[in-house]
């Protein structure tokens, strides 16, 4: 009896060591480079296609055959006949086409720069699942201010009302404002309730992205970093050697270089080498035959596809070089763009955090103190509350904006 006691207690403690684990948004970035299944996939791909590239150096089955040659239709000519031999032998014969090696190296390079695409996209892969576990953590942490605020606003409305009940009893206040506080403490309780929720829900998103059970539960470090963004990162020359899907692009061009190189090395000739065994009857000379072959693919009838596709591959590399300017011009607006917001958004910040929330926050205290003191009035008291409430609550909405422009230009610049 004693050791189950003791066991669930232990199972308890480490129970409630484990609720208490806080995530920092690095660990949750190696979580997701170490355990996601899609990257995972993406490296199993490319490891396929590596395996794939060796074949290029195999060669062209052996072409055996067995037969009878220049053997008549009438069996009586196999015969010797006055002493002439007999017509017709049994033929075995051999045919073996040896591979241009420079055709080989040019198919494996081809096949074994594939596997690089793969790669690159699991870092452009990567860099969305980060944006995703960054976004929700950002707003996981602007949800956990907000309960702090939503908690002491609770107690000081539990205050005003039992000071109010109080006054009321003594005859020393009226009871029109107690109405309002009691609805608004139900007001804050509904308010936690949802941003309780939306926490839970971030927690499920993060899990997710970390390819573990959704109900792992865990908290984070609410202390947030500001990036230091500059001009110099939102140039073209920046964004090409920054963003992934532009080194994607960047390396099927290399891959189709590649396959362009392979293609027209079909149209070199080949050679082999074939033999024929005859094993003639009726007095009939063992005989041989052996010749060199040789395939021509560049034969004009014989070279029209390989040449097509050659020529194919010039013009997707051109559609995929304008599809890179594409991107960079809109990835070069967007990231201005959001920088601008987020810029804005701090100056916005820094009057609430200097000006507007310090005023009235002063504002309730003074009325706090002449409440106190009989001087004020609870509705007068509520209504300082009410602003500051709102106020705090606005400057939350405007930190959450600005940390999810962040998010979005870590996405844009690839920064992890």
């Amino acid at each position: 009896m004693k050791r189950i006691i003791i066991m669930a207690g232990l199972t308890c403690f480490l129970h409630a060591v484990n609720a208490q684990q806080v995530l920092r948004m690095d660990e949750i970035k190696v979580a997701i480079e170490r355990n996601h299944p899609s990257l995972k996939m993406l490296d199993a791909e490319a490891r396929s296609m590596n395996e794939a590239a060796k074949g290029a150096y195999s060669w062209m089955p052996p072409e055996l055959g067995a037969g009878f040659y220049m053997t008549p239709y009438n069996p009586e000519k196999w015969k010797v006949m006055d002493g002439q031999p007999g017509m017709g032998a049994v033929m075995l014969s051999g045919l073996q086409m040896f591979p241009s090696k420079k055709k080989q190296d040019a198919e494996y390079a081809f096949m074994n720069a594939q596997s690089s695409v793969e790669l690159q996209k699991k870092a452009m892969l990567e860099n969305e699942l980060l944006y995703t576990a960054r976004k929700n953590y950002y707003d996981w942490i602007v949800l956990e201010k907000k309960l702090k605020v939503l908690d002491e606003n609770e107690r000081l409305l539990n205050f005003m009302m039992q000071s109010a009940e109080i006054r009321y009893k003594n005859g020393l206040g009226k009871i029109n404002a107690y109405y309002k506080a009691k609805a608004a403490i139900a007001t804050v309780g509904n308010m936690k309730l949802m941003l309780s929720n939306e926490i839970s829900q971030k927690r499920i998103m993060i899990n997710t992205v970390m390819n573990r059970d959704v109900a792992t539960s865990f908290s984070i470090d609410s202390n947030y970093e500001w990036v230091g963004f500059n001009s110099d990162m939102f140039t073209n020359t920046a964004l090409m050697d920054q963003r992934s899907d532009i080194k994607v692009i960047n390396k099927n061009i290399e891959v189709n270089k590649l396959e362009r190189v392979a293609e027209l090395a079909k149209l070199k000739p080949e050679f082999g080498i074939k033999y024929d065994h005859m094993m003639g009857w009726a007095k009939q000379p063992w005989l041989f035959s052996a010749m060199v072959m040789m395939k021509l693919p560049l034969a004009k009838w014989s070279s029209k596809m390989n040449k097509a596709k050659a020529e194919s591959l010039v013009w997707q590399n051109e559609a995929l070089v304008n599809q890179q300017q594409m991107i960079v011009n809109e990835a070069g607006g967007m990231a201005v763009s959001a920088l601008s917001e987020l810029e804005l958004k701090k100056k916005q910040m820094n009057l609430y955090e200097q000006q507007i929330i310090p005023a009235l926050r002063k504002n309730f205290q003074t009325m706090q103190l002449g409440y106190e003191q009989n001087t004020e009035e609870l509705f007068e008291l509520f209504d300082a509350w009410e602003a500051l409430n709102m106020t705090q609550m606005d400057y939350f909405d405007q930190l959450q904006k600005a940390l999810q422009m962040q998010a979005e230009l870590m996405k844009i610049l690839e920064i992890k």
